[in-house]
């Protein structure tokens, strides 16, 4: 067998200058789970920054207006964009920290934290959502009235402003850099900013004479927070169990294949730390090749995985031999007969 490593810089800082595709964008609208790209990438660093302040200066808005209004439906609205603004901190402290070195303890670094902090983040809109549905149901059982209902209104108007403009600039800057996730991360915001509409409509039915339009439109916010919650804790728990998405394995196979002399991809293997990729890979190659001949073809599968697979920042390589048809036939057989005196001097 012949081994082959490779490894990608640590420094986050640097920039990938190897071509990068990302045909697909079927990313889901999940908090805890940092894109690669972004993470790895100044500018993708700088759009996470200012989402984080737009976001925030948005629901600091709506919050002011709900302490004086009394609004639920605003204030599920307020806990929503605030979520998503607050996501941003411990991914951020959880990214600094994943660049320390390994130690001799902590020999894969500290790339788990990031992980850890997706957990807290879930378990912290989850809260939310249970607070919000609780004083929604609440105002349900006890009406109260709600007042300055040209306030709410506007806070929904600038609820929807706010995400719009974070979806134009992560859409903008997502194609800059080439990052699917954040992409698709401007058009969850701009649907988002549906759900901040959806207060405009609640101050509208209570203006009407309906007052529990409010906490209806709370309950509505709140299954939507719920709907988040579910798809950030799939994709969180996936990667600390070690899971990926089966796409990530067929980019590898297939960029392994480029490379002819590779008979076969036996295995491959790969886990996220934090957001790096590392990947193990079993390559089948000729009975007769060489040690050097061996290590050259790993090589170039090696430069084919760099180029196809940008998140991947780690890969062990082995090339194992390809038995031919009769001599595996004739290994079987010789087992079979090993394996049946065996059992004949048990008896």
């Amino acid at each position: 067998m012949v081994w082959l490593g490779f490894a990608q810089p640590r420094d986050d800082d640097d920039h990938p200058h190897h071509h990068v595709h990302r045909h697909r964008e079927e990313h889901g609208h999940t908090h805890g789970v940092v894109d690669p790209i972004i993470a790895t990438s100044d500018r993708g660093i700088w759009a996470i920054k200012w989402s984080f302040v737009i976001l925030a200066v948005t629901a600091a808005f709506q919050l002011a207006v709900v302490v004086a209004s009394g609004s639920i439906a605003l204030l599920a609205d307020t806990i929503h964009n605030l979520g998503d603004a607050v996501t941003a901190v411990p991914l951020w402290i959880a990214f600094r920290l994943a660049r320390r070195k390994p130690s001799p303890r902590l020999t894969y670094g500290l790339g788990r934290v990031e992980d850890l902090a997706g957990v807290a983040i879930v378990g912290i809109i989850l809260a939310s959502a249970i607070m919000a549905g609780w004083e929604a149901s609440d105002r349900l059982i006890h009406p109260q009235p709600i007042t300055l209902l040209w306030a709410v209104a506007a806070a929904g108007a600038v609820g929807f402003l706010g995400n719009e403009v974070c979806a134009v600039f992560r859409i903008r800057v997502g194609r800059e850099i080439d990052s699917a996730a954040l992409i698709a991360d401007g058009y969850h915001a701009r649907t988002d900013g549906l759900t901040s509409l959806a207060v405009v409509v609640g101050a509208a039915g209570v203006w009407l004479g309906f007052p529990l339009a409010d906490p209806i439109i709370g309950l509505l916010i709140t299954i939507a927070i719920l709907g988040i919650v579910w798809q950030s804790a799939k994709a969180v728990f996936t990667r600390l169990l070690d899971g990926v998405d089966p796409h990530v394995v067929g980019d590898i196979r297939h960029a392994a294949k480029h490379v002819p002399e590779a008979s076969e991809v036996v295995d491959v293997r790969a886990r996220w730390l934090g957001h790096r990729l590392t990947a193990e890979l079993d390559i089948a190659v000729d009975g007769g090749t060489t040690v050097q001949q061996a290590e050259a073809i790993l090589g170039r599968i090696q430069h084919e995985l760099l180029e196809h697979v940008p998140a991947l920042s780690t890969a062990h390589l082995r090339a194992r031999p390809v038995v031919p048809a009769r001599d595996a036939r004739a290994n079987n057989d010789q087992h079979a007969h090993t394996h049946a005196e065996h059992v004949h001097g048990d008896n």
